[in-house]
């Protein structure tokens, strides 16, 4: 009688171990296993490196620290005791902004559906005259910084006549609309002359600044993808940079990094900005000026650095648009920023603002047309035939095209010389008189050469002064990092500042000062964003 000896599992996967197949299957798990694992350890290890390049150890831990804090933070704000506190103030903030923002006036009509039957025409122009007359801001009399650019009554009477004669038209289809495929490749023409583009420049027509943004962002990722296999794309921009610039960041998943500013010049540091270049980055950004502080970056600086790291620059002239160019013509200090500068690729322009074209109008041009084609997009696969665009809109209207067009060729070389030459004079004015009569409470930020004057002061609350000009009428932009207000030349500064020092510092605060007092105080934003996004409900609320 044979005896049965039971075979433990160890055993059995000690034979299963000596079969050569398996074997060779453990070895090639093994080294898959090591492959993946070395694979992740390059990889977090070369981020690592990169961070500490370009940002170095210490600013590396302080940014670790602010992550920390800010995340510490989110976690109090969601405790059952605060929560509901927070809740309720922003229920209460909103409610104040829906009160400040829609307009309730029995007089005037509500459609929140489709009338039972059309208006007639007379009804329909009564209806609009009472939202013309609307309480609003002054920017008539030029008491709005920012917003409204106006190129005077008689340019407003021919855009409209150019616009109704083209109201139906469509760049989408030039073979129906040949004169607004005529005006738009002109318009791009002449913007390209303007700044100086070499032979074979290209660019584009869009509906405003953002845009243009957008897309030269876009143009540079893939032309990063196509040309070096680029997978993680980052761009480096000036922390006064554009907020578009995070909002391509955003859409297109590229990673964005802030660069801090030379702290005499309020220019971007050149320096910060070489560590940070490596092989992800796919653009260099400066402004020609930027929105907060009106500086026109170090573009030369720029240019060599973009030149000597084969890396395309934008440059954001959106705001600087039908101003840089003409500073020297209209007889002002003036800086290189344009094609003249081998390194810069790329330049965005709004003609809706001191172009004074209708507003939804903006430019981007390129070195060249293959630049440009890298923002398009082609589908030749849909069953609706072969669709092709050149930006981020399929339909367009031509009629902004038409206005933007007339504009143009209204106002010539002489006329933007002469427009440049009153707006840069006026904001001088408010840059001496800042100086020569307030530097004990006020100060200005860096050396503005365009129109935009940004000041701060180190002895009261600046945000007290805006809200203090807003009373008055004058609506100024509120800037945050450092706290400052900027405007395009006012005097009525005078009587704000002393209002403010009369009241002294415990005095209530308005709505200005209260925002970004509590935005600048705390370490985590997710409240100011719900309140930012309140907001832009509120918009949309009939």
């Amino acid at each position: 009688m044979s005896s049965h000896i039971p075979i433990s599992l160890r055993d059995t996967f000690n034979i299963q171990k000596k079969n050569p197949r398996n074997q060779a299957l453990l070895f090639n798990l093994g080294v898959i296993r090591n492959i993946v694992f070395i694979y992740f350890v390059l990889r977090w290890s070369s981020k690592a490196a990169r961070q500490l390049r370009g940002y170095g150890l210490l600013g590396t831990l302080v940014a670790f620290y602010d992550y920390l804090r800010s995340a510490a933070y989110g976690i109090i704000l969601q405790a059952p005791g605060v929560k509901g506190k927070v809740k309720a103030q922003l229920d209460d903030a909103t409610a104040k902004l829906e009160d400040k923002m829609v307009v309730r006036d029995p007089n005037l009509a509500r459609y929140l559906a489709l009338p039972k039957n059309g208006l007639t025409p007379e009804k329909i122009k009564e209806e609009l005259e009472k939202l013309a007359q609307l309480k609003h801001a002054d920017w008539e009399g030029g008491q709005v910084s920012g917003a409204v650019y106006h190129g005077g009554s008689d340019l407003l009477d021919l855009q409209t006549d150019c616009m109704r004669m083209f109201s139906v038209s469509n760049p989408l289809h030039p073979d129906v609309f040949p004169g607004v495929r005529k005006m738009e490749a002109e318009v791009v023409a002449m913007i390209l002359s303007m700044f100086n583009a070499p032979p074979g420049g290209a660019g584009v027509t869009t509906s405003g600044g953002t845009e243009s943004i957008l897309m030269a962002c876009l143009s540079a990722r893939n032309k990063a993808y196509v040309e070096k296999g680029v997978t993680e794309p980052e761009i480096i921009i000036p922390k006064t940079a554009h907020a578009a610039f995070d909002k391509a960041g955003y859409y297109f998943k590229i990673k964005v990094h802030h660069v801090e500013l030379d702290p005499v010049t309020y220019k971007v540091d050149l320096k910060r900005v070489a560590r940070l270049i490596n092989y992800n980055t796919i653009m260099l950004v400066g402004s020609a000026p930027n929105f907060p502080h009106g500086i026109i970056d170090d573009i030369q600086g720029l240019s060599r650095l973009a030149l000597r790291k084969k890396i395309p620059l934008h440059v954001d002239a959106c705001l600087g648009s039908f101003i840089v160019p003409f500073l020297e013509k209209a007889g002002f200090k003036s800086e290189p920023f344009d094609f003249r500068l081998k390194g810069v690729t790329s330049i965005s322009c709004d003609t809706h603002k001191y172009g004074f074209a209708p507003k939804g109008n903006s430019t981007l041009v390129y070195r060249n047309s293959q630049l440009r084609a890298y923002q398009y997009y082609v589908n030749t696969h849909w069953t609706g035939g072969i669709y092709a665009s050149p930006n981020l809109a399929g339909s367009r209207p031509g009629a902004l095209i038409a206005g933007c067009y007339a504009s143009l060729i209204s106002m010539g070389e002489s006329g933007y010389t002469s427009s440049a030459h009153s707006i840069v004079s006026c904001a001088q004015r408010l840059v001496a008189g800042i100086r020569e009569n307030f530097s004990e409470n006020l100060y200005v930020i860096g050396e503005p050469l365009v129109s935009v004057v940004a000041f701060s002061s180190k002895t009261i609350d600046i945000y007290d002064v805006a809200d203090e000009m807003s009373k008055l009428g004058w609506h100024l932009s509120a800037l945050q990092d450092p706290p400052a207000v900027h405007m395009a030349c006012t005097t009525l500064t005078v009587k704000s500042v002393i209002k403010v020092k009369a009241r002294g510092k415990g005095a209530a605060k308005g709505d200005t000062a209260a925002l970004y007092g509590v935005a600048g105080s705390v370490p985590n934003r997710s409240v100011v964003g719900s309140l930012a996004t309140a907001f832009i409900d509120t918009l949309f609320k009939a």
